[in-house]
């Protein structure tokens, strides 16, 4: 008889361990706790490797339909424009990996995930309060007084896990001290102003990533790292001063200048990680994503390695079936090098800033990594 797994968090991990476990006649029951799915002003990379996820779901097609395919991802001196490095994409890319880089709109992805999952296995509005993973099986409790019993639970709900919280108790998050400003705008407001496809402009304590999110190259997407020690907030929709923004890009190249001052309005959040977990399951309960292995966007890999932890852990789940617990430890075995090799590479934001050979993170594939003995 195959277990009945809660997911906690639909999200980019959540949503595909649901789609990768169907893979398997396993069925699961998405528990989140929002009221609804926003489209919010945020783009997100789908290198290769995560690609490749996609391309296991069923969903290459769609998301290639909708994506926009850059020819290549340059790293600019941030007031000269001096090329510092430029890595080939397009088709290169996808002949070497076997699967395109793609750019997009983060709701995109996110509609697209779901579409996967059907309606009835998501159960919006429900905030988890409590869990009881230490009595045989799994009791969740929710803050609108439901409660629900399965054989195993997945913590799929971010850096700020209630799952991870009732596990190892509060725990601080890692201020970095940064914020990023963030947001997403029509491409005409540009003026038809030339931009590069994706670029990175390095200043010498800040940085922005500007690139296209959809096929037509109608909609244009930045995201920042700059000094802002007193912030602290971290809502998705908190909404920045454009002021601010403008003032912290002063003396940039005029790319920059002219994506800063064309858009209307900017989201702005305080960057945050936590320290490397030593362990990622405890009985029938298991953290993925970042609950697991929170970690800055200076690689543009936390989408792609919740993703990839979803595959790997359906692949685990698939073949021990009956033995979770021995699943999940096996899962984290197989996982944890890659993941902490990523977190510690993307806290140090040096990853592309000078020529790189990014072939071990790129040419991954989830579906078809080996696994190591059964734990």
């Amino acid at each position: 008889m195959a277990p009945h797994i809660a997911i906690i968090g639909a999200g980019m991990g959540g949503l595909t361990l649901a789609s990768a476990l169907a893979r398997h006649g396993i069925t699961t029951r998405i528990y989140e706790q929002a009221k609804g799915f926003v489209r919010l002003g945020a783009g997100i990379q789908m290198s290769p490797n995560a690609m490749k996820v996609l391309r296991g779901i069923g969903l290459e097609q769609r998301i290639r339909a909708r994506a926009f395919q850059p020819q290549s991802w340059t790293n600019r001196d941030w007031d000269t424009g001096a090329l510092t490095n430029e890595l080939p994409l397009g088709a290169q890319a996808e002949a070497k990996y076997g699967a395109p880089y793609l750019l997009m709109h983060r709701g995109d992805l996110h509609e697209a995930l779901a579409s996967r999952v059907p309606q009835e296995q998501i159960a919006l509005d429900k905030k988890l309060i409590d869990l009881d993973w230490r009595s045989g099986g799994v009791t969740l409790r929710f803050t609108d007084g439901s409660s629900v019993k399965a054989d195993a639970v997945v913590a799929a709900d971010g850096i700020h896990s209630r799952v991870r919280e009732l596990w190892l108790g509060q725990e601080k998050a890692n201020y970095t001290r940064r914020v990023a400003y963030r947001t997403t705008f029509p491409a005409a407001l540009l003026k038809g102003f030339e931009i590069d496809q994706c670029c990175k402009w390095w200043g010498p304590d800040r940085h922005i990533v500007i690139y296209y999110v959809t096929a037509n190259r109608d909609e244009v997407y930045f995201v920042t790292s700059v000094p802002e020690p007193e912030f602290t907030v971290e809502s998705w929709s908190a909404i920045g001063d454009l002021g601010k923004l403008r003032a912290a890009f002063t003396g940039f190249h005029e790319q920059v200048q002219r994506v800063v001052q064309a858009c209307p309005s900017v989201h702005k959040w305080a960057i945050v990680d936590r320290d490397p977990l030593p362990a990622w399951s405890n009985g029938p309960m298991v953290l993925l994503g970042d609950a697991a292995h929170p970690m800055t966007q200076y690689m543009a890999q936390g989408a792609a390695t919740a993703m990839e932890d979803a595959v790997v852990l359906s692949r685990c789940i698939a073949e021990q079936p009956q033995d979770l617990p021995a699943a999940f430890a096996r899962f984290a075995k197989a996982r944890r090098e890659r993941t902490a090799r990523i977190q510690g590479t993307s806290q140090q934001n040096t990853f592309m800033r000078q020529p790189t050979n990014p072939d071990w993170v790129y040419g991954y594939d989830a579906w078809s990594e080996p696994l190591p003995e059964y734990a």
